[in-house]
């Protein structure tokens, strides 16, 4: 279960080590600094084109990985639209939109519209929600213009050759209508592992030896379009749309050996073949003694699951295995209004949102029998409906209270109705205070310190309410109609500090104290996600970006961060105090840089290390992990026929897929062992390229 570590990921806004046999290396290059800030002030620092001349960017997101100290941060996923994330705006506003991630958004700006980048504190902004370093990319398309990317990526182990990564997009401006249009498949993947694994007893005794091989395929192409309509005036307009295909087919053949039994095989077969649409759209204008914006989404996903596990003995003996198919039907409708006006000093907003998730989901379980056929088994518990009706109202107030000092105050509650249907149906309404405080002090030039307190609400996972077979491991969840969102107080330190020619350092400060916590717990009939009462986790991590050129090592920089994290929970199965399931307690990164001066060639080298502890469930602990340190080594051309051309050796110290995973008799810890799975894995070396231009 990643779910902890996801979650903190997002709570804590860090940046959690590649997973390289899983996801794809793309050619996004290691974060950067650029020339020296063409202006710095109390509220910020402003960059220009410029400034980002000796990287050749071909679009926004190239200029904006290179500002010193800063590092993209998406956008939460929240409950609806909710306040603003993540720490980009676009032209002083934050984008309508869940679908498109800010890399997303940012690549579909060509470098040549960009007319600057403003880094500032977000509680010094009139936006309620950011705090921190906050970038404004501030541009206009006056000229049509395109750009793409095409990424292949080649592996020599296990791993199909990827030629389907890359992307296209067009955007112009007609009069009062600027417009976008994408056509991306960047997520796409080829990615595979295989090795051995040995099974002992609890004495220690080998049991088993497997040989296992993996891969999948991922492809998700989407089509997207965006319009803004930019009259003279106050008003502005915008209506983006999007309809995405998604394919991912996992393929899994092992060959079991044991001193006790027959030699057996196993294939797993798994697909996920789904589709999703979005629609948003906002609209603001003056009204009264200020401003009006309204926003609405509505978005789909179907989402069509199997999974099929086959056990056959080299003997012909007959065949054991299992499938689980669901059929799940996801939409969320929202309608959102924001009144911004000025008064006694400051900024105000109130804002009013109605949210409206639904899931419906047919799932079947299916053995097969002696003759070869898969037989369904009964499995109402896994076929029903939710939803969710969400109001929520919050007024905030910003004002700045001495030259370099700002204070934010949000404050409001949200009331929602949870309905499941089917088996074991329940309808339950909640109501919940939730609201921040965020000051940002600027003591002197160069140095930017922000405090932000924050309860919120976290949304659920809609499947988590139904059962659900897990065929790999043999595991499953029961279903819980109990389930209940989460709620965190947030504490948040940020401190900014500019180096000067040398660059800048951040140092970041964090704890989560979680009410209704989201795990696997105990339930009737088994165990399923469930709410644990109470659990902390908390975070140090210190960034720098050191620029070399002082030293005199012109065009050279280095990037660094280290990440040092602790959870804290009371086992719903054990009574014992552990750490969150998945959660990563401690991370490093290490990127170089080098543009050549007087040159169009680039070469960096790159490092990252991450450690998780294990996932937990009522009879086992599971520790997965790739690495523990991946390696990467990448040169680049900048002028290959106007092109940008990369060549990247990734995984070059050999990082592993490996697994620790011990299943009890019985309850974890309390019982004797029934076995023990020591996995390693190879993923081998990774050979990506990239060519990049614009038209």
């Amino acid at each position: 279960m990643k779910r902890a570590a996801s979650l903190i990921a997002i709570a804590l806004s860090l940046s959690a080590a590649p997973l390289l046999a899983q996801e794809s290396t793309g050619d996004a290059p290691p974060p950067s600094d650029g020339e020296a800030a063409t202006t710095t002030g109390a509220r910020g620092q402003v960059y220009v084109p410029a400034d980002f001349a000796r990287y050749a960017p071909k679009n926004a997101r190239d200029m904006l990985v290179q500002v010193p100290g800063f590092s993209i941060r998406d956008s939460d996923e929240v409950r609806g639209l909710g306040q603003a994330t993540g720490n980009v705006l676009f032209n002083g506003a934050r984008p309508s939109t869940k679908a498109d991630s800010i890399d997303t958004l940012l690549t579909r700006i060509p470098a040549t519209a960009v007319e600057r980048i403003e880094i500032v504190d977000g509680a010094t902004l009139d936006l309620p929600g950011l705090s921190g370093q906050v970038a404004n990319v501030v541009f206009r398309a006056d000229n049509f213009s395109g750009q793409f990317s095409w990424k292949p990526e080649f592996r020599p182990h296990y791993t199909d050759p990827l030629f389907t990564r890359g992307d296209i997009s067009v955007s112009g401006r007609k009069g009062e209508i600027e417009y976008e249009v994408g056509l991306s498949n960047d997520n796409s993947s080829r990615s595979g592992a295989g090795g051995g694994t040995v099974i002992t007893d609890g004495a220690g005794t080998v049991i088993e030896r497997r040989k296992d091989i993996w891969n999948t395929h991922y492809d998700t192409p989407k089509l997207s379009g965006r319009l803004t309509w930019d009259p003279a005036g106050a008003a502005i307009g915008h209506l983006g749309a999007h309809y995405q295909r998604e394919w991912y087919h996992y393929d899994e053949d092992g060959y079991w050996t044991s001193p006790t039994g027959p030699d057996r095989v196993r294939t797993i077969r798994t697909t996920e073949d789904t589709w999703n649409y979005e629609l948003s759209g906002d609209f603001q204008f003056a009204l009264g003694p200020g401003k009006l914006k309204l926003i609405a989404l509505r978005s789909f996903s179907h989402e069509p699951y199997s999974q099929e596990v086959v056990l056959a003995p080299v003997d012909g003996s007959p065949a054991t295995g299992d499938r689980f198919t669901q059929v799940g039907d996801v939409g969320e409708t929202i309608g959102r209004g924001e009144y911004q006006w000025k008064m006694l000093g400051g900024d105000w907003q109130w804002s009013a949102e109605a949210a409206f998730n639904r899931l419906g989901n047919v799932a079947r379980l299916y053995t097969l029998d002696p003759a070869g056929d898969f037989v369904e088994l009964p499995f109402p518990e896994g076929t029903g409906g939710v939803s969710e009706d969400r109001y929520e109202s919050l007024l905030s107030f910003g004002r700045t209270l001495a030259p370099n000092l700002s204070v934010q105050l949000v404050g409001g509650a949200e009331y929602s109705t949870l309905t499941q249907t089917g088996m074991n149906g329940l309808e339950r309404s909640f109501f919940r205070p939730k609201g921040s405080l965020t000051l940002a002090w600027t003591p002197e030039t160069g140095i930017d310190l922000s405090l932000k307190i924050k309860r919120e609400v976290q949304q659920l996972d809609f499947y988590d309410f139904l059962a659900r077979a897990f065929l790999g491991d043999g595991n499953n969840n029961s279903g819980n109609n109990e389930l209940r969102p989460q709620q965190d107080w947030r504490y948040e330190f940020e401190a900014n500090m500019s180096l000067g020619i040398w660059g800048s350092t951040k140092v970041q400060l964090v704890y989560v104290d979680a009410e209704d916590f989201v795990d696997i717990v105990p339930v009737a009939g088994g165990e399923s996600v469930g709410n644990i009462p109470k659990a902390s986790a908390a975070a140090v991590v210190v960034s720098a970006t050191i620029n070399l050129d002082p030293a005199g090592l012109k065009g050279m920089k280095i990037d660094a961060s280290v990440d040092l994290e602790t959870s804290s929970l009371i086992d719903p199965f054990t009574g014992e105090k552990r750490s969150w399931s998945g959660f990563e307690d401690r991370s490093a990164n290490f990127s170089l840089r080098h543009d050549i001066p007087a040159s169009d060639w680039a070469w960096g080298v790159a490092a990252d290390y991450g450690h998780y502890q294990p996932n937990y469930r009522r009879n086992e602990a599971n520790r997965t992990w790739e690495g523990p340190v991946f390696a990467s080594i990448f040169v680049e051309n900048k002028d290959v026929m106007g092109l940008t051309v990369r060549a990247t050796f990734a995984n070059a110290i050999n990082a592993r897929s490996r697994r620790e995973r011990t299943v009890y008799e019985g309850l974890r810890g309390a019982s004797a062992v029934l076995f023990h799975e020591s996995r390693d894995r190879l993923i081998g070396p990774i050979f990506a390229f990239s060519v990049r231009g614009k038209f």
